[in-house]
């Protein structure tokens, strides 16, 4: 049998690790900012910036720019990134993916958890208005890959959860199998492509438990 040679560079993307945070309430509640998002996931994209280059992209001025990445850096979102240019500070994402598992606790730490999915809901939204505003423009695979799709399966909640836990791991395998995000490939079809998540009871339907007051 011919011996196939493989391709050190597709073995390792396909085995690498997606480095991931798990913040603590307290690092949430600094994440739960669209603003602090959107250059989180700047810094992850399209790699290592200064806070003028983020300031003059998010249409902030450096002032405002530079005490959202210091919060950032505080809680360790980011880095500092090595760079030749002395007279600038450069940043870059410490991790690639951030998972902020659904709050089991109830007061500051439920209120956190709503905070920063509001945060993240508007960041969300916001990108799924532009991707709309940029699809007739789209080469047409690019359209094809596109999708804004709902769908309702009557189920429990130990179902549904096993349901969310199963499309995780299906994507984070395709994440593992990609390129590391911010690093130059040398494919030109390759892009960033963004998947989101929104699984949730249909409004209405569970009937609402009342929070107990904190004494």
């Amino acid at each position: 049998m011919k011996e196939q040679n493989s391709d050190p560079a597709a073995d390792a993307a396909i085995s690498r690790t997606v480095s991931r945070v798990v913040p603590e309430p307290t690092a949430l509640k600094a994440l739960a900012h669209p603003v602090r998002l959107r250059m989180l996931g700047m810094l992850r994209i399209d790699g290592p910036a200064t806070a003028t280059q983020l300031a003059v992209r998010l249409g902030l001025n450096s002032g405002a720019t530079s005490y959202h990445l210091r919060q950032l850096a505080r809680y360790g979102f980011i880095e500092e990134s090595p760079h030749a240019s002395r007279r600038d500070r450069w940043w870059r994402a410490s991790h690639e993916l951030t998972s902020v598992p659904a709050s089991e606790a109830e007061g500051e730490a439920l209120d956190l958890d709503v905070a920063f999915n509001q945060a993240a809901l508007s960041l969300h939204v916001g990108q799924m208005q532009q991707a709309l505003e940029e699809y007739a423009g789209l080469p047409v695979e690019w359209r094809r890959a596109t999708a804004a799709d709902d769908i309702l399966i009557p189920m429990t909640a130990e179902q549904a959860e096993a349901l969310t836990k199963r499309l995780r791991d299906i994507i984070l395998d395709a994440m593992r199998a990609a390129p590391p995000l911010g690093e130059a490939t040398q494919d030109p079809d390759v892009v960033p492509f963004y998947v989101m998540l929104h699984a949730f009871p249909y409004p209405g339907r569970v009937p609402y438990r009342e929070r107990e007051s904190e004494p």
